[in-house]
C-alpha cells in the first residue's frame, strides 16, 4: 500500500507542478522541489530503492540533455577570444575558495565543494529562458568546463578518500585521464567516418519517412545507457558518459530536430521532474535546528560570493554589469554535485551529521532562492531595456 501512495504522490506532483508554477509565478523546478519536500515530510515519498534508481536516471538524463544543448559556435568563439578569461575565472574561483577555507578554518571538503559546478539547474534555466540569452549561453559553456573539472575533482577526492596516496589512487587518476582522451579520440573517429561514409548516419538514424520502428529513439537512449554503463564499470562518475552521449548527438545529428524534441520532451516531461521531487523529499525537516540552518546559509553565501567575485574579475568586459550578475548567479547552483560531495564525505566521517544536513539544505535553498532571484532580475532588466529603447 505504501508503494501505491508513493506512485500516486509522484505522478500527482508531475502532473500539477506546471499549473502551480503558473499560479505562483515561480520556476517549475522550485515547485517540484518544494512539493517533494512537503510530500517527504508527510511520509508520502520515502527512500524507496526503485525511486532512487529512477531519480538517479533522471539526473543522468538531465546531463544527457546538457550535452545536447551545447552551443558549438559559442564554444569556438570562447576558444578564440575568451580562453584566458575562462582560465582566469577558474583560477579566481579556486583561489577565493582556498582563501575562505583558510580564514574560516574549513577542511578540504569545503575547498572541493564551494567551487564545484553542476549543469542541472542551468538546464532548467535554458528550458525557461531559451537559448538566445548571452549570459545563459556562456553559463552553459563555462558550466561544461566546470562540470568536467568537478567530475575530475570528485573522482580524485573519492579516490583519495578510498585509497589515500597509494598506487590505486594513481591508477584512478590515470583512468579518468585516459577516458577523457579516448572520448576526444572517439568523437574524432566518428567525425572522419561520417565524412567518408555519410550514408552511415542514415543507417543509424533514418529519415522520418523511413523511421517506422523509432530507430532514432532506440539508438539515442541505447547509446546513453551504454556510455553510462562503461563509466560505471570504470568507477568514473556516470555524468561524464551521459554528457558525452548528448555531445555526440549534438555534433553529428543536430539537424534531426524531431529527434531532439522527442528526447527533450521525454526528459523534461517525466524523468527530470522525478529527480527534483526526490531531491526535495530527502530533506528531513524534523531534524533541522538553528545551527544547521545558519551553517547552510553560510555555505550558500560562500558559493555565491566566490562566483560573483570571480565572474566580475574575469567576464565584466565581455558581459558588462547586468549580464555578469545573471551569469554569476546562474553558475551558483551546484545542487547535485554539492549533495554528492556531502554524501561521500559524510559516509567517510570527514564531516559531521550536522554539516551533512547543512550541505543538503544549502544546495536546496540555494537552488530555490536563486531561481526566483534570477527570474525577478531578468524581468527587471528586460523591462528596463525596453524602456530605454
Amino acid at each position: 500500500m505504501e508503494k501505491f501512495f508513493l506512485i500516486i504522490s509522484i505522478c500527482t506532483i508531475i502532473m500539477f507542478a506546471p499549473s502551480l508554477s503558473k499560479l505562483f509565478k515561480a520556476p517549475v523546478v522550485v515547485i517540484e522541489i518544494c512539493l517533494g519536500l512537503i510530500a517527504g515530510y508527510f511520509g508520502l515519498i520515502y527512500g524507496d530503492e526503485t525511486l532512487k534508481l529512477i531519480a538517479k536516471f533522471g539526473f543522468v538524463y538531465l546531463m544527457f540533455l546538457a550535452g545536447l544543448e551545447i552551443n558549438l559556435k559559442l564554444v569556438k568563439i570562447i576558444k578564440a577570444t575568451l580562453a584566458w578569461n575562462v582560465i582566469l575565472y577558474f583560477v579566481f574561483l579556486y583561489t577565493i575558495s582556498a582563501l575562505i577555507c583558510w580564514v574560516f578554518n574549513l577542511g578540504i571538503t569545503y575547498f572541493v565543494a564551494l567551487p564545484i559546478f553542476s549543469l542541472g539547474m542551468i538546464m532548467m534555466l535554458i528550458k525557461e529562458y531559451g537559448k538566445d540569452e548571452p549570459w545563459l549561453n556562456l553559463a552553459l559553456s563555462i558550466g561544461v568546463v566546470g562540470e568536467v573539472i568537478s567530475i575530475l575533482a570528485l573522482t580524485l577526492f573519492s579516490g583519495w578518500v578510498d585509497y589515500g596516496f597509494s598506487i590505486s589512487f594513481i591508477v584512478s587518476i590515470l583512468t579518468i585521464i585516459g577516458v577523457v582522451l579516448l572520448t576526444i579520440l572517439g568523437l574524432r573517429v566518428f567525425y572522419i567516418a561520417f565524412w567518408w561514409y555519410p550514408e552511415l548516419k542514415k543507417f543509424l538514424i533514418p529519415d522520418s519517412e523511413n523511421n517506422r520502428f523509432d530507430q532514432d529513439i532506440r539508438f539515442s537512449i541505447s547509446s546513453l545507457l551504454i556510455l553510462v554503463a562503461i563509466m560505471y564499470a570504470l568507477k568514473i562518475d556516470v555524468v561524464l558518459g551521459a554528457f558525452t552521449a548528448g555531445l555526440f548527438f549534438k555534433i553529428f545529428f543536430h539537424q534531426k530536430h524531431e529527434l531532439i524534441e522527442k528526447i527533450e520532451s521525454f526528459g523534461f516531461g517525466f524523468f527530470v521532474p522525478i529527480f527534483f521531487i526526490y531531491t526535495g523529499s530527502t530533506v528531513k525537516l524534523d531534524m533541522l535546528n538553528y545551527d544547521i540552518l545558519q551553517h547552510a546559509l553560510f555555505i550558500m553565501f560562500a558559493i555565491i560570493i566566490i562566483r560573483l567575485l570571480s565572474s566580475y574579475l574575469a567576464f565584466y568586459r565581455y558581459l558588462k554589469f547586468k549580464q555578469t550578475l545573471l551569469f554569476a548567479l546562474s553558475d551558483s547552483m551546484p545542487l547535485t554535485f554539492l549533495v554528492a560531495i556531502a554524501m561521500l564525505t559524510y559516509n567517510y566521517g570527514l564531516i559531521t551529521q550536522s554539516e551533512y544536513f547543512s550541505f543538503i539544505i544549502a544546495s536546496i535553498i540555494d537552488g530555490l532562492v536563486l531561481m526566483l532571484l534570477i527570474r525577478k532580475l531578468h524581468k527587471y532588466f528586460s523591462i528596463e531595456k525596453k524602456e530605454k529603447s
